[in-house]
This record gives C-alpha cells, structure tokens and sequence, in this order.
C-alpha cells in the first residue's frame, strides 16, 4: 500500500513542481527544486525533487533495512536514466516530442522506480560493499542535483527545447535580475 501512496504522492507533487517556478515569480531557491524550464533535466528533477522528499517516509519504515540504501539508490537512477532513455528513444521513432506520451514517461519512471525500490527491499541482504557504494553514489547524485539547474551542463539533457538555452536562463521569462 505504501508504494502506491508513494506513486500518487511522488506524482503529484512531481506535477505541481513543474509550474511552481512560475507560481513563486522566479524565486531564485524554487529552481532548485522546481522546473525552470522545458528540458530533460528539468523533468527528471520534478521526479527526484518529491522521491527525496518520500525518503522522510521509507527512511522512517525501512532505513533499518539492509538493503535500503540500495534500493533508495537504484530508484533514483530508474529516474535518472529512464525518463531521457524513454524520452529520447521514441523520438527517435517520432521525430517530435508528443505531450501525452512525455506526461506517461513522467509517470512510468516514477512507478517503476518505487517498483524497483520495494522489490530490493525485499530481497536478501546485498553485501556491504553494495550498500556502501551505494550511499556514496546516492550523495553524488544529491550533490549534482542541487547544483545542476544554476551552473548547467552545457548538454542535450539540460537544454531547453524551446529557448535553446540553459538552467534559469533557459526559462521563457528569463529576467537578468536576481529574485523579483
């Protein structure tokens, strides 16, 4: 049961996060955590900005687990990798970017990471040096998240479609001016 609260919890506000940028007036602080803009990026940190905040929740019921840390980690690279590997791979197909089908890859990669994160839980404990490396990547991962909207890679991933720019600077509304 908790899964799917988690599902609809992690979804929801996955959603509002992709407006509160613009909700908030380009406050400087809500784009680290909500979609500046229209890129890849942007997406996959909707989804992660809600999934960390679910940590208080499955940190509390399974943070005894031995294998939480490896499954906290692997669902957030289910993330990571399949919303650009879903997105990209039917754009192959399509040669366009298709609203309805962006909207369900948001919301597969969201199911099948706490699919993923309850399925590792429940398995046998993963040897130590599993649940080590798996802290480390999950503070690489925190780290670059934090950082990636105001100092962007200057990559497909972080460029938005539509202002062909970067990070804040992609937005459609940009202003050179600090938090309004």
């Amino acid at each position: 049961m908790d899964t799917i609260i988690g599902i609809i919890f992690i979804s929801l506000i996955g959603t509002l996060l992709h407006f509160m940028y613009e909700w908030t007036g380009h406050k400087k602080i809500v784009s680290i955590f909500a979609a500046v803009n229209e890129s890849t990026w942007e997406h996959i940190k909707i989804a992660l900005t809600p999934t960390f905040i679910w940590t208080l929740y499955d940190g509390a019921v399974y943070g005894l687990n031995e294998n939480y840390f490896v499954a906290k980690t692997a669902s957030i690279l289910v993330i990571i990798l399949l919303i650009p590997i879903l997105f990209y791979g039917y754009k192959l197909i399509t040669k366009k970017s298709i609203l309805i089908i962006d909207i369900t890859i948001f919301y597969l990669a969201i199911i099948f990471s706490l699919l993923t994160f309850k399925y590792i839980v429940n398995i046998e404990p993963l040897h130590f040096f599993y649940r080590y490396i798996s802290v480390v990547i999950l503070f690489i991962i925190f780290g670059f998240y934090m950082v990636l909207t105001l100092l962007p890679i200057k990559n497909f991933l972080f460029k938005d479609p539509i202002t062909k720019k970067y990070g804040i600077k992609g937005h459609s509304h940009h202003h050179n001016t600090e938090d309004k």
